[in-house]
């Protein structure tokens, strides 16, 4: 009777030393992760970003290309030299220049020349090609911005999605070690007599479950953090990168008419939509000095013996009669109509991101604080309740399971929500131009 007693407290013994020993190797593993591990805030990774991306860094040459064209824009025009060396005879004899009969001289009635020539615009033309030079930096500039705007919402949507993931594995690690707990407290109930087995093997096969959760979220963390490294043009090895930040929701939004105001302040696309329109201006006004005459004004000068050297002036005016880029002056008006169409559709662009952003945030915001203020604690209150209950025999196995389940599910569902509304929040900064909500 004694050796009967004695062998499932030596089976128990083993397995609390086992679980003892695979607890402390994986806290280990765990406190040697943490410390080669190395933690980015948001401000962090955004620099890392900006410092490291290949895809902005080729962008900015954009940038310098458009500022080296306005050199090219405000050349002169180059002059054009000509030299001519005329009368040439080296087939025959000649009378000479003074006379005195014939001979063989090549080069006595000789005729050299030479003309220099320019071509001299009028009506600015080179002022307003630099200026549409310059315009079109800016908007070069503003493009810059705008694909800024756009990658760093696509870093920001990979630093929550870790930030959520990570959230969620903490949770998956919570409720197994919760389940771990009662599954040692029905053990205990079991080996008492006070449990069947049918029911403490049902609780054994509910921590699969868990487990599954558990293992589902390191994935998930593992992949968040992958996306990011890309984005980031980082090699880092996954297992020494971890991102830091809170996780949590803002219950005070400023009101809408405020983010308005901010975004058509700092939208990068519609400022390129309304430098836009000032470049098909600059460009009408190209166009319509184009049409105006440039005269070439030419120097030459030569011999003609007897006369030993003359200098020639000439100015040639090409006639306009039918050619007067009027083509381009027409092109350009109707573009300065159409770019005026895409800025005030880019205007109502901006109004529907930022509408459909602030809605977003604020149906996320009412519905967390719902979750948070009451339904939360009643799940929990529920199941602590449901437990006390099935451990006393006042409920059974199905409504204890029904409301750990239920327990579980909405602490991943307020989980998920506030991963929501970080990326609503995400998309509010990229509807407003800039970071309002941090």
């Amino acid at each position: 009777m004694i050796t009967s007693d004695l062998k499932p407290r030596a089976r128990d013994l083993k397995r609390a030393v086992i679980q003892f020993v695979l607890a402390t190797m994986f806290a280990s593993g765990l406190l040697e992760n943490a410390s080669a591990q190395q933690s980015f805030n948001w401000q962090q990774i955004k620099e890392k970003f900006e410092a490291g991306n290949p895809t902005l860094k080729a962008a900015q040459l954009n940038i310098d290309e458009s500022r080296a064209g306005e050199i090219t824009a405000y050349l002169r025009p180059n002059p054009d030299i000509t030299g001519t060396f005329d009368q040439i005879n080296p087939f025959t004899t000649q009378p000479s220049p003074n006379g005195t009969g014939n001979s063989y001289s090549p080069f006595a009635f000789a005729e050299p020349s030479g003309a220099i020539s320019y071509l001299h615009e009028r009506q600015h033309k080179r002022e307003l090609r630099l200026d549409t030079a310059k315009k079109s930096t800016e908007i070069a500039a503003s493009t810059y911005s705008d694909q800024e705007r756009n990658l760093l919402f696509n870093l920001r949507n990979s630093f929550v999605q870790t930030l959520q993931a990570k959230a969620v594995l903490q949770n998956a690690k919570e409720n197994l070690e919760y389940w771990d707990h009662e599954l040692d407290v029905n053990r205990t109930r079991f080996r008492a007599g006070d449990l069947a087995q049918v029911d403490l093997d049902r609780l054994e096969l509910q921590r699969v479950q868990f487990e599954s959760d558990f293992e589902t979220s390191m994935v998930n963390l593992r992949t968040a953090k992958i996306q990011l490294l890309q984005l980031l043009n980082d090699r880092t090895p996954v297992d020494q990168f971890d991102v830091s930040g809170p996780y949590e929701f803002s219950e005070r939004l400023l009101p809408l008419e405020q983010f308005r105001t901010i975004a058509l302040e700092a939208r990068p696309d519609l400022k390129a939509a309304v430098q836009n329109v000032e470049l098909a201006k600059a460009n009408h006004q190209l166009a319509v000095a184009n049409g105006s005459t440039d005269p070439t004004i030419s120097l030459d000068f030569a011999r003609n013996p007897p006369i030993p050297a003359y200098l020639g002036v000439s100015v040639s005016i090409p006639l306009r009669i039918f050619d007067r880029n009027q083509g381009e002056k027409a092109r350009t008006e109707l573009d300065i109509g159409r770019n005026e169409k895409l800025r005030e559709a880019a205007q109502a662009q901006v109004f529907n991101d930022v509408d459909s952003s602030y809605f977003t945030l604020a149906s996320s915001t009412t519905l967390l604080k719902t979750y948070r203020d009451k339904y939360l604690k009643l799940s929990t209150d529920v199941r602590d309740k449901m437990a006390f209950s099935y451990m006393n025999g006042g409920a059974s196995l199905l409504d204890y399971l029904d409301a750990e389940k239920s327990y579980r599910d909405t602490r991943l569902a307020y989980l998920n929500l506030v991963g929501s509304f970080l990326t609503a929040a995400a998309q509010m900064n990229l509807a407003a131009g800039r970071e309002v909500i941090q």
